[in-house]
């Protein structure tokens, strides 16, 4: 057990919320600090992506009691639906016989997890704006405008839990031999929706992740409780099939009649969607150190924003947690050992997670609409399902386990090897399932 600490989290989002349940049934003071109005009171639409829990985030939220409250507002998804034009819908499922993935509501989920926090009995202060920490001395200074006059609010401890663009991470920046980069995509997204059926349903199979992968700009949908779906677009900014080029309704329907055919008897309100809701970019940020002594600490976003393309963004967030966690029952009151440690075992495994996430663009938006890519996803399940000693597939690793991102990254790459060498097998889509594809990647494996 912990000597109880004050301590502050700046920023109310998905990882502070939780981090602050988890401090609080620590038996510590908690107050966590956001400068936008209560979540639950604001319309949450406009720029938002769905979340996909998995098993890293479902263990932190059950570690604390809160996985089934959760579940009740997610629904699983055990499958890809990939919508190629002129062809059949194909299906392809991620895991083993009951493996999902769950969508959830960013807003819905964010707005759960507040009151979750306030009820383990910790206190928010919103419409507060924190404009600069002294961290030797764990100190926010809060006020109304930068120029203005600050408030000091001392604590034992802070947290940055405020997202890519941090505010306590900008502190941290100015001292000596901190690390820094971010690197925005050229591709921005786009948020757009399918309404529900009269009757409350699903318009399309609510149990799978959509995606119409079409190259350099793809459309996803994940299923919603209400019977509706929450769509992204996602393009390049400049150039021949782009943001840009979609500059009025003629153009934004023809452009959706000849890509996304499938989506114009589902889609009643694209156009008003499309020009009312922004552009929004996406970024990838990497930082180093992620602490400073025993006295503030960067965690989920604030120190390693990826791009959405694994769908791990919060559950590589809350698996911060998860570890901090078991630093914190292990070290007790060693902050700095506790801190340290965090951030020597969370680097090399966010900046994992940021590598398989880039590379997932190029699965999602090409390969899931390539014959090969799917018939190399067969192989590759068939091949686990006889032998999961000797495969685990990618995504299954990063998925549905909880083993390090960066041991993933570099089986991952190892697979990925030997399934170029299989693919290259004369014949292949005949004999896919023989036993001489078998003992063709057993071999490889034994090399």
């Amino acid at each position: 057990m912990q000597t109880p600490l004050k301590i502050a989290i700046v920023g109310s989002g998905l990882v502070g919320s939780l981090l602050a349940i988890y401090l609080k049934k620590a038996g510590h003071t908690v107050h966590v600090y956001d400068r936008s109005p209560d979540i639950r009171n604001v319309n949450f639409t406009g720029r938002s992506i769905n979340l996909a829990m998995s098993n890293r985030g479902w263990r932190a939220l059950d570690d604390m009691g809160l996985g089934d409250a959760i579940r009740e507002i997610a629904i699983p998804m055990d499958k890809r639906a990939i919508h190629t034009v002129g062809q059949p819908l194909n299906y392809l499922y991620y895991g083993k016989e009951g493996e999902s993935i769950y969508s959830l509501s960013r807003g819905v989920l964010n707005r759960k997890m507040v009151t979750l926090a306030e009820e383990a009995g910790a206190e928010f202060f919103f419409n507060t704006r924190v404009w600069d920490v002294t961290m030797a001395t764990a100190t926010l200074h809060t006020g109304e405008t930068e120029q203005g006059a600050w408030d000091e609010r001392n604590y034992d401890i802070v947290f940055g839990a405020d997202g890519a663009f941090s505010r306590v991470r900008h502190r941290m920046q100015r001292q000596n031999m901190f690390n820094y980069s971010q690197e925005f995509l050229n591709t921005g997204y786009k948020e757009l929706h399918i309404p529900a059926n009269a009757d409350g349903t699903h318009k399309l199979d609510k149990n799978s992740f959509h995606i119409w992968p079409r190259g350099e700009f793809m459309l996803i949908a994940m299923p919603n409780l209400d019977g509706t779906f929450t769509c992204t677009l996602f393009m390049p900014f400049t150039g021949e099939n782009s943001f840009e080029a979609l500059k009025d309704r003629e153009t934004l329907e023809a452009f959706f009649l000849k890509y996304f055919p499938s989506t114009t008897d589902v889609m009643p309100d694209l156009v008003e969607d499309f020009f009312k809701n922004p552009t929004s970019t996406l970024v990838t940020m990497k930082c180093y150190p992620w602490t400073f002594e025993d006295k503030v600490a960067l965690i989920g976003d604030a120190c390693h924003a990826i791009v959405p393309f694994y769908g791990h963004g919060m559950n590589a967030g809350f698996e911060d947690i998860t570890i901090l966690n078991q630093l914190m029952q292990q070290f007790g009151d060693d902050w700095k050992t506790i801190f340290k440690e965090y951030e020597e075992s969370r680097k090399p495994n966010a900046d994992a997670i940021a590598e398989l996430s880039y590379r997932n663009f190029m699965e999602m938006s090409s390969d899931t609409a390539d014959p090969s890519f799917i018939l190399r996803k067969k192989i590759e399940k068939r091949f686990s399902e006889k032998y999961p000693d000797r495969w685990l597939p990618l995504y299954s690793r990063v998925t549905f386990s909880h083993r390090p991102y960066a041991e993933a990254l570099a089986l991952g790459d190892r697979q990925k090897a030997i399934m170029d060498e299989v693919m290259l097998i004369d014949g292949l889509s005949g004999k896919w399932d023989s036993p001489e594809v078998d003992n063709k990647i057993l071999e490889l494996l034994q090399k």
